[in-house]
């Protein structure tokens, strides 16, 4: 079934239609092919069909195609569509095939589920170096620029989420958060965006849900809380991007990370999202939603509650 679905995919690929009718040649292109044009829907791989949420056609995707084929080479990089996602691999066919599916597909099906309606603008690239070698020279080529992170990021003027997947997955599901954040919450607070996307930096599934674990944030915020260097959460729900990402780096992604983690633990974060964005235009900040889905209007009290809560946490769990 495999080898019959990848001839199919050469038929529909080759130039004019015009495959060679050596049956020999045929196997040693099949056995060399490392380019799979898969659609991934659901988890499953299936003939191309417009996905109902996307807002492009199967012909968009086609077009894209061509375009991706032009910047990755045919013999070094796996190509799967996972919509609204591309992903491009130079890994193993099978190992990118495996990510596609258990990770970009997943994560895609779970963060829609639980949050996001609206599809990304553009289609957005996936592209997965499998080492740091990869990653450092292709974004040069490909993009013009040095990643200023080894793990990955994401470019809103490439379209396109950038990982050294050696890493891990865990950058890839924090990328994608954003990625579906600037489409469906794109003037959201950037403590709440770091926030939301490293949550699942470290996840799992739990009740069909995606749900965010302990990880290795947790360390460095516990030894904050008992120097007693975490900021109020009303200075970090109003800080700005340059206070965030300058100012206490660190501490500012695992506070964020660690208060959505609370509301999850608490059943309390897909509720406080969709009040938040509710009421996004009175309270830009989200800090007067939070109380309110907290129930709390004494927040430094909550602030020691939390500290509490976090303290007793473990990594690994």
């Amino acid at each position: 079934m495999e080898r019959f679905s990848l001839l199919r995919t050469l038929i529909r690929n080759y130039p004019n239609h015009q495959l060679p009718l050596d049956t020999g040649m045929i196997s040693k292109l099949l056995s060399r092919m490392c380019v799979m044009l898969i659609v991934i829907s659901h988890g499953c791989a299936r003939p191309a069909m417009a996905d109902k949420d996307s807002s492009f056609t199967d012909a968009d995707y086609a077009a894209h195609m061509e375009e991706l084929k032009k910047k990755a080479p045919v013999d070094q990089f796996t190509i799967i569509i996972v919509r609204p996602f591309v992903v491009i691999g130079d890994e193993a066919p099978h190992v990118v095939k495996r990510r596609a599916e258990n990770t970009v597909a997943w994560a895609t099906r779970k963060l829609k589920q639980a949050y996001f309606s609206k599809d990304p603008q553009e289609i957005i690239d996936v592209w997965l170096f499998k080492d740091k070698d990869s990653y450092e020279q292709n974004t040069q080529r490909l993009f013009a620029k040095k990643p200023d992170t080894p793990f990955g990021y994401f470019s809103h003027q490439d379209h396109a989420l950038v990982m050294n997947i050696a890493t891990g997955g865990g950058t890839l599901v924090h990328e994608m958060v954003h990625a579906f954040m600037a489409a469906n919450f794109p003037d959201g607070p950037v403590w709440f965006n770091e926030g939301l996307g490293s949550l699942y930096e470290q996840c799992g599934e739990e009740n069909g849900q995606i749900h965010g674990l302990t990880n290795w944030r947790l360390a460095g915020l516990q030894k904050a809380i008992q120097a007693k260097e975490v900021p109020s959460f009303k200075t970090l729900c109003t800080a700005d991007i340059k206070e965030f990402y300058e100012k206490d780096k660190g501490i500012n992604y695992a506070q964020a990370r660690y208060l959505c983690y609370y509301l999850q633990e608490h059943g309390l974060l897909q509720k406080f999202y969709k009040q938040f964005y509710d009421h996004r235009r009175e309270d830009p900040a989200g800090f007067e939603t939070l109380k309110k889905v907290l129930g709390r209007n004494d927040m430094d009290a909550f602030q020691r509650d939390w500290e509490e809560f976090v303290l007793k946490l473990r990594f690994p769990e």
